[in-house]
C-alpha cells in the first residue's frame, strides 16, 4: 500500500498544509544522544515551498532539540497522519536548516506564515526549512479516527504577553543548548 513520490505537489501538498498536527524527529550524531520527537501544531505553521522543499514555523518552547540536531547534522523526518478521512501516513525525509530570529533572511522567511503582529509570529524563534530526499506514504489503518475540537490558544496567549526583550532573554536562558549540550539558539 505504500508509495514513494518524486516530490510534494498538488493534492498531497494541500493535504499536508491542512493537517492540524505533525511530528518532527531528529537525533544527534552521538550514539548515546537523545532522539527527539516533537509534536507540532496549529494550522498555518507548515508550508510547501516547492516540490522538493517544505518549511515550518518553529515556535518558542521549552526545548531546542530540533534546532540543535539540525545545526549539528541536518537529519530530519517530518510525519503526518490522518485522524479523519482516508487512513494515511506521510513521511518527509530530508536535510533541515535553521533560520533563527535575528539572522539575515528571517523576516522574509517568516512572511510566509501570516500577518505581522500575530502572537504566532511574535513567538517564532526560527523557520525550519527541509530539502526533501524522500517523500513516502503508508497506510494508517491502525491510527484512530479523532475529531479536532479546537486549537489551543495557551501558547498564543502566553507569548502575546511577552515583550521582544523578555523573549530574547527566554531564548538565551532556555533555548541556548540542547539536552545533550549541543548549541541551540545563538545570542
Amino acid at each position: 500500500m505504500s508509495k514513494v513520490y518524486d516530490g510534494v505537489s498538488g493534492k498531497l501538498g494541500r493535504w499536508l498544509e491542512e493537517q492540524p498536527v505533525f511530528f518532527v524527529a531528529t537525533a544527534p550524531l552521538a550514539a548515546d544522544g537523545l532522539v527527539n520527537l516533537s509534536p507540532k501544531g496549529t494550522r498555518g505553521t507548515f508550508r510547501v515551498v516547492d516540490e522538493h522543499t517544505v518549511a515550518y514555523l518553529d515556535l518558542t518552547g521549552s526545548g531546542i532539540e530540533t534546532v540543535a540536531h539540525l545545526r549539528e547534522n541536518g537529519r530530519i523526518c517530518v510525519m503526518f497522519c490522518a485522524f479523519d478521512g482516508r487512513p494515511t501516513i506521510v513521511r518527509l525525509h530530508g536535510t533541515g536548516s535553521v533560520l533563527a530570529l535575528g539572522e539575515p533572511g528571517f523576516d522574509e522567511a517568516l512572511a510566509a506564515f501570516g500577518e505581522p503582529g500575530t502572537s504566532r509570529r511574535h513567538g517564532a524563534r526560527s523557520v525550519i526549512t527541509v530539502a526533501l530526499d524522500r517523500v513516502s506514504d503508508s497506510c494508517g489503518f491502525a491510527v484512530p479516527r479523532m475529531d479536532l475540537r479546537e486549537e489551543r490558544d495557551v501558547l498564543d496567549l502566553a507569548l502575546a504577553k511577552k515583550s521582544p526583550e523578555v523573549m530574547a532573554t527566554y531564548h538565551r536562558e532556555r533555548n541556548g543548548t540542547s539536552l545533550d549540550g549541543l548549541p541551540g539558539l545563538r545570542g
